[in-house]
Parts: structure tokens; sequence; C-alpha cells
């Protein structure tokens, strides 16, 4: 778990891989710092975009992967947005994450060959597809990308135990600051706006991710805005006071 539309949308087109010109180049990609390891010699990079060979479209709305698909490939996202989500007993879909440009998508799927999640574009988005079986053997023989992989994982790790504090310790002010605080920080790693943001979920999805009601988000939307720490127009969003919003954070682990 943006803003001025940060992501620009690709054109919408087939779901389907994209044809031989498109094919991403991971050495001229600039998001290559954010999911590539750093340091790998040209001769392996080239072995590694050998791997990563192919992009696909996800237009909004529309699947990735769904639950209780066999898993095959990461996706890298490229451009766009997504959400992750599971089924709940009521029949509501339960929102565990939001995941943007640099970020992977897939990792539910290792331990048991099947996804246990929904992926789904909250915008017409793109992803570089990265088949699980070749990632593997290609970490037996370059030790900095296995480094990295295992980083990547422990770092979904860290952000699962930060949801969890999340719903287990923070009023509905805090937990909507901290949300909002750490997407403003992802953004700004991928060089854009840490003030101006267009949200790219729905209150309700914020909500469900954060464990509130709707009308909970909504009205503490409007009391962020009253006391000044923030401006809203519908999904458009400037922060004015970053400090306050932290205080609120640091607050709760007091």
């Amino acid at each position: 778990m943006p803003i001025t539309s940060p992501f620009a949308p690709p054109a919408r087109t087939c779901p389907d891989m994209l044809p031989e010109p498109l094919k991403v180049a991971c050495a001229s990609c600039n998001l290559r710092e954010l999911c590539l390891p750093v340091g790998l010699h040209a001769r392996d990079l080239a072995q590694l975009e050998g791997l990563v060979a192919k992009r696909r479209s996800v237009p909004r709305g529309e699947h990735l992967f769904r639950n209780g698909e066999r898993f095959e490939a990461l996706y890298a996202v490229r451009t766009g947005f997504f959400k992750t989500c599971v089924g709940s007993e009521d029949g509501r879909d339960q929102v565990t994450g939001f995941q943007m440009a640099g970020e992977l998508l897939g990792l539910d799927g290792i331990s048991s060959d099947h996804h246990h999640c929904d992926a789904v574009a909250l915008e017409d988005s793109s992803v570089c597809v990265i088949p699980y079986d070749q990632l593997e053997d290609l970490s037996r023989e370059f030790t900095v990308l296995q480094h990295s992989f295992h980083k990547i994982m422990s770092r979904e790790i860290v952000r699962d135990h930060g949801v969890m504090l999340l719903l287990g310790n923070m009023r509905a002010e805090e937990r909507l600051a901290a949300f909002l605080l750490n997407l403003t920080q992802r953004l700004q790693a991928r060089g854009f706006s840490a003030s101006s943001l267009v949200l790219r979920m729905t209150r309700e999805e914020i909500g469900s991710y954060l464990g509130l009601k709707l009308e909970t988000v909504s009205r503490t939307f409007s009391k962020f805005q009253e006391d000044g720490l923030m401006e809203v127009k519908q999904r458009q969003l400037r922060i004015l006071d970053h400090e306050a919003l932290q205080a609120l954070v640091n607050d709760s682990h007091c």
C-alpha cells in the first residue's frame, strides 16, 4: 500500500503479450534500480533481459491473475497501479495491498504453485512478465540476483507486519495518516511529488485495506482537511502538513 497521474496510463490494448518491437529493455528502464539488483555485469544483465522479455497490458478493472490460478510468473509493475484482494465470507473483497510501478506482484503463489489472491488493475497498466522457473535457474547462477530477490521477499514480510500494526494498535486517524505517508514515500522514491496525489483507489478500497468503514474513511479525510493537514477534491489530494501526519503516527507508538 497516486498523484497527478504519476503513471501515465498506456493505450488500451489486448491484455496479451505485446509484439516484439515493444519488448522491454531492462538496461534503459527508468525503474531498473527499483526492481532489479544493482551491480550486474553487462553479460549478466543481458541474460536477465532475455528472461524479462515480454510485457503484458492490463486494462483498468481487469485481472492480472485470480485466486486459485496456477502460479507461473512474477510480474514487475511497469506502469499503472494494482490492488490485491481476497474474497471474504460475506462475499465482499478484502483488499490486502496496493502495488505501483517498480513493485512485484505474484509472490503469493510461490509456496503452493497457486495464487492466493486476485490482482486487479486500478488503471490501465502494464507489467513485465518474469517466468518463475527461469528466474530460479538464473538466481542460482547470480548470487546478486538471488540476494536481491530475498530482499524483495523480506520487504513484503515487513510490509505485512506494518499492516498488522495498523489494524491492531491504531485509531482511524492514525491508520489513514500512516497509509498516506507510506504512499507518498513510495511515490517520492519514484521521482514523483510527495505532496500532490491522485488516489487510484476508492475510499471504500482504502477502508477495506485499513479495516475501516467507508463512512469512517470519508469522515477522517474531512477532519484532516478541516484541521489544515491536506486539501481534498474527490480523489485529488494535496498534503499541507507532513509533520502533523507523522506526529499522529508517532503518537500511536507511545
